[in-house]
């Protein structure tokens, strides 16, 4: 995705000769005459980045640090100076600006500090989308043979970066799996950006995925770039891609085929590099069969199908979730439980967890809050698992 740049510079062929430039270089450049104009277009629309002049026919170029510095997304400035005026610049950068650049401007100087600023507009990008940091890595634990032929899978579409299909009960991990084939693939260190479909309203799904212009629809006041851009370079995982609607599976079908988009209300194409990641807890092939998911849009995203197992279908790893589990509560709430007595363990392992890993994990969060002893009890775990370890009378 290449960045928006805002060029604010009252001197005509000046801003012509960066504008030609940054525009050769892929960039997206909007230009400004005077401080106002520059005001006007940051209020109403978004710039990742903005090189700036110092002296301006309205007033002192510097000020406008103070000003985006209350932006939701401050873009990074770099200030153009005139000879004489480095001591001024040096003063700029201890108040917020970015870098500085004397006139003439230096093509490969101009683009190093580009290169520089694109890399902290990534990360703010990145930290603002991503959601409450994971919690338990190592969710996806355990020594049985499904599990590590599962892991084994992982590791190998990791490394070849295409798209995945993650499928499996409510509970079972889908999302934290999601989150270490990023960790142990070649995007480990770009964007990752999660999107629960099913929380997203539909009407506002393809805006939140591809952005939109100013002016697209009602409130949109600004341009607002898509978390698919955010993605770009890095992963885009779709949680619940079922939930997705039926239109919008065409449209991210022609996406997944062309690596391109359009914002809504823009003509403009954008190529991305974007990993795609999809998980679903329901039988797509059953809703294919009921026209209410594409069928070729699911052969295009399962080119790896990774099948997350039930806890019932696991149940050898149970005592290795609970111990993991216990250690981070402890941790967490600063307790000293130093595991479960044996016929806790005994009723744990017969319960079927119907809600899975997730289940267990509230249960064991739970049971340490109600511990003050070495190890949690029968007593210490909810009734449900314990009904079928009571005797049947007779």
């Amino acid at each position: 995705m290449s960045a928006t740049i805002l060029v604010v510079d009252d001197e005509e062929n000046a801003r012509h000769y960066i504008d030609s430039f940054l525009t050769a270089q892929g960039y997206e450049v909007i230009s400004a005459a005077t401080l106002n104009e520059a005001r006007q277009f940051l209020n109403t629309e978004s710039a990742d980045i903005v090189l700036l002049d110092v002296k301006l026919p309205d007033g002192w170029g510097p000020s406008l640090l103070e000003e985006t510095a209350q932006l939701p997304a401050k873009p990074p400035i770099i200030l153009i100076t005139a000879y004489g005026d480095i001591d001024m610049a040096v003063d700029a950068m201890k108040n917020g600006a970015h870098d500085f650049l004397q006139k003439p401007v230096q093509f490969d100087q101009l683009q190093k500090t580009i290169k520089r600023a694109e890399e902290i507009v990534a990360m703010r990008k990145e930290l603002a989308h991503l959601r409450q940091e994971h919690q338990h890595q190592d969710f996806i634990v355990g020594k049985s043979q499904k599990i590590k032929n599962l892991l084994n899978q992982a590791q190998r579409a990791a490394s070849a970066s295409v798209s995945l299909l993650i499928t499996g009960e409510t509970g079972t991990g889908k999302d934290r799996l999601a989150y270490i084939i990023r960790q142990i693939g070649p995007r480990a260190n770009k964007p990752f950006i999660p999107v629960n479909c099913a929380a997203i309203q539909s009407t506002m799904l393809e805006s939140e995925l591809f952005g939109y212009e100013a002016g697209a629809f009602t409130g949109a006041d600004k341009r607002k770039p898509g978390l698919m851009e955010i993605a770009d370079e890095g992963i885009l995982f779709l949680d619940e891609i079922s939930a997705m609607p039926f239109e919008m599976q065409a449209k991210l079908l022609r996406v997944l085929e062309d690596r391109i988009i359009r914002r809504v209300g823009g003509t403009k194409e954008i190529k991305l590099d974007v990993q795609i990641l999809t998980a679903s807890n329901r039988d797509l092939p059953t809703m294919i069969s009921e026209n209410k998911f594409r069928e070729d849009l699911y052969y295009r995203l399962k080119v790896v199908d990774l099948h997350l197992p039930s806890l019932r279908e696991r149940k050898e790893d149970i005592p290795e979730f609970v111990g993991l589990f216990i250690r981070h509560y402890n941790a967490k709430l600063g307790l000293n439980i130093n595991g479960v007595t044996p016929k806790a363990m005994e009723a744990l392992i017969s319960y079927n967890w119907p809600g899975n890993i997730r289940e267990l994990r509230n249960d064991i969060e739970r049971a340490t809050l109600f511990c003050d002893d070495p190890l949690i009890d029968l007593a210490h775990l909810p009734s449900e698992i314990l009904t079928p370890c009571i005797p049947v009378p007779g």
